[in-house]
């Protein structure tokens, strides 16, 4: 996994570095938001780590420029700023996590491992595998013609499985995303949503798009089962 660190505090950038190379993680670290860009746009990087009050280009601009360039990369933003509005304003420009100064290296790295799991992020307002649409906007889904009524916990796993079609999520990964990380109840609740699920959008259709992988989990695909 390779990791662009854009961050002009060289004691913390040195740091980050440092402990992320120690876990095996490939690591470019850059001091100012221009060479941040550049960067951005040559190499393809499987996660961002930007400070805010950056030198040449400031880190809100760094996170618009490449959220133009490349909307899927996950971007973890660090700023010294704790107010809500700031932060509502971090993820309307395309941040998918942040993380106040200072902070501890354990909890950076769980932030780190978990942008990492989920991987890229498909931020289009619709998603479509087969002939199944899912519109973010609208909350409305739709396999062909038949509008498909879903409840809130199942709408975000068929969210999750339709951005990460053709991959396997394990239970874990499903609990982790769609359930808060605090959630204690068994894994099986994955198994009683993806039945609700099959039951609302492959029943009746030759074609059945959610698979069961024995013994890892689940993955959604066109053409998966019949």
């Amino acid at each position: 996994m390779r990791i662009l660190m854009v961050e002009d505090e060289p004691k913390l950038s040195a740091f980050v570095k440092r402990g992320l190379t120690a876990e095996r993680y490939a690591v470019d670290t850059l001091a100012d938001g221009v060479s941040g860009l550049e960067y951005a746009e040559t190499y393809p990087y499987d996660l961002i780590i930007m400070d805010l009050m950056l030198p040449a280009m400031s880190g809100e601009d760094l996170l618009q420029r490449v959220r133009r360039r490349n909307s899927c990369v996950p971007v973890l933003v660090l700023t010294a700023k704790d107010a809500v509005q700031e932060k509502v304003k971090l993820f309307d420009l395309g941040a998918d996590d942040y993380l106040t100064k200072p902070f501890a290296f354990a909890e950076l790295l769980v932030r780190v491992k978990a942008l990492l799991r989920r991987g890229p992020v498909n931020r289009s307002s619709t998603l479509r595998v087969g002939d199944l649409e899912l519109d973010r906007l609208t909350q409305q889904v739709k396999r062909g013609t038949k509008r498909i009524e879903l409840t809130a916990k199942e709408y975000a796993l068929l969210e999750y499985l339709m951005q990460n079609a053709d991959r396997v999520l394990s239970r874990n990964m499903i609990i982790e995303h769609v359930w808060d990380q605090s959630f204690d109840g068994i894994t099986n609740i994955v198994d009683v949503y993806v039945g609700h699920l099959r039951t609302k959008v492959d029943e009746g259709c030759t074609t059945k798009m959610i698979r069961t992988i024995r013994g890892t989990g689940y993955m959604i695909r066109t053409g998966a089962e019949t």
